[in-house]
């Protein structure tokens, strides 16, 4: 790993020389500046790991110095710490509303310093990592977080429970207890209506998360998920992901972004349901389904009952039926033994009509 920098921003020469020998002593290469006017030059020119910069100084004061880096997109994310002699409630606040990462406030011991350094230097570090949408992955960076000690009380694992066939993982109107991630198997979403019928809402195979929009809003479930096969699922407890969400924007933007992955997939689906004819609708569907549980594998069976189709396309399963016997007569798909397998699934998703 290349030698992490830092940058010292103080117009007291013998703090802003101290604070350097002690960093340069910890193995961290240092760059200074006396007021932040320069700080802002050196900034730009060095891109520092961190920067440690005091409140009031001439030229530009400490709020100015922030600003002006936030503003800049290659200065924007570098972790940013006030070095101030001020306690008062109102600076803090002010400082933490325009984007500073931490505060020290003078005078400070040596440890202080280093801990908070090292604090950020590992939560920019989470920020820059690409983490999988896995067990592996999530549970990778949740203990990243927890070591990094900027979100304390994190559990270090959690178990993966088998699920069987038809089995509900949860209800709509129900308050959420877990963020679900998918590990194997499948699952569906769905609504109930009045009248009894359903639809299916999502579709769910191995590296999916599920739940999260009800954890992410604090409402109860406005749909059921249910077990199509036998699935492994883990279940992240709700106090955990809210202390992810809540206690640090980046982090939980982070978080959010490595279990969100399907959103854009489904905000079409919603789009195409809307707008499209039957046909298109059950075409585009059949592509979809066999997409995600197949992943990619030709001439594979599509393993889902005819009811949940219908669910999944918003149509009556009669209506849906009807429709699979045309592309059968087209040759889109095949049916062996009530089994649909597509044929041509380039054709299926490009239906004119």
């Amino acid at each position: 790993m290349p030698q992490r920098t830092v940058l010292i921003i103080d117009d007291h020469d013998d703090i802003r020389e101290n604070t350097a020998e002690i960093l340069e002593l910890a193995g961290y290469k240092t760059f200074t500046a006396e007021n932040g006017k320069k700080g802002v030059d050196v900034a730009i020119k060095e891109k520092p790991s961190v920067i440690i910069c005091d409140i009031m100084m001439p030229e530009l004061d400490g709020y100015g110095v922030l600003h002006m880096l936030r503003k800049n997109t290659d200065t924007q994310n570098i972790p940013f710490i006030f070095l101030t002699a001020k306690t008062e409630r109102s600076d803090f606040r002010k400082g933490m509303e325009m984007g500073a990462d931490d505060y020290i406030t003078k005078p400070f011991d040596d440890i202080e310093l280093l801990n908070a350094i090292e604090i950020r230097l590992k939560k920019a570090d989470i920020l820059d990592n690409k983490y999988a949408s896995s067990p592996q992955g999530i549970s990778q960076f949740i203990k990243d977080v927890k070591d990094a000690g900027v979100i304390k009380q994190l559990a270090d694992q959690y178990d993966i429970d088998a699920y069987h066939k038809k089995q509900s993982l949860y209800q709509e109107g129900r308050r959420p207890k877990h963020l679900f991630y998918l590990s194997s198997g499948k699952v569906k979403a769905f609504k109930a209506h009045p009248d009894g019928k359903e639809y299916i809402t999502d579709l769910f195979s191995a590296g999916d998360f599920m739940g999260y929009s009800a954890l992410i809003e604090d409402r109860n479930y406005d749909d059921s998920a249910e077990v199509l096969e036998e699935a492994e699922i883990m279940q992240i407890p709700r106090e955990d992901f809210l202390q992810m969400i809540n206690n640090d924007i980046s982090i939980a933007a982070k978080f959010i972004k490595i279990i969100t992955h399907n959103v854009k997939e489904k905000e079409e689906r919603l789009l195409n349901l809307a707008y499209s004819s039957l046909r298109k609708r059950v075409a585009k569907a059949l592509a979809d389904i066999h997409e995600k549980f197949n992943q990619g594998q030709e001439k594979k069976t599509i393993e889902i009952s005819r009811e949940d189709i219908a669910q999944y396309v918003g149509t009556a399963t009669e209506s849906l039926i009807r429709t699979l016997s045309d592309f059968k007569a087209e040759k889109l798909i095949s049916i062996t033994d009530g089994k649909i397998t597509i044929t041509n699934i380039e054709k299926l998703r490009n239906l004119l009509y």
